[in-house]
């Protein structure tokens, strides 16, 4: 007649994590305002500007000496960890 606490405890457990599962996303979604949303374009038929481009940069982002030295340092840093990894084995 009654079900052993035991042998329901997994199904009980699942049933829960399904529960904080499902209340997890939703009040993800209730974060969302009319306010927030994007408003529709428009035109109904136009698309979006994927090809318009940001103009090219006139100077580099890192100067070359800078970028030179980090690529230096990340170097040795992948060869330091490459000889600990094996000292580890």
């Amino acid at each position: 007649m009654f079900r052993d606490p035991k042998k329901s405890l997994p199904i009980y457990g699942a049933l829960l994590m399904a529960a904080f599962a499902l209340g997890g996303c939703s009040s993800q979604l209730a974060d969302y305002t009319p306010n927030e949303t994007q408003a529709h374009p428009r035109e109904p038929g136009a698309y979006l500007p994927v090809h318009d481009l940001p103009p090219e940069r006139d100077q580099a982002v890192i100067p070359p000496d800078q970028r030179a030295k980090i690529e230096a340092e990340l170097a040795a840093a992948r060869d330091r960890q490459a000889v600990a990894a094996k000292d580890a084995k």
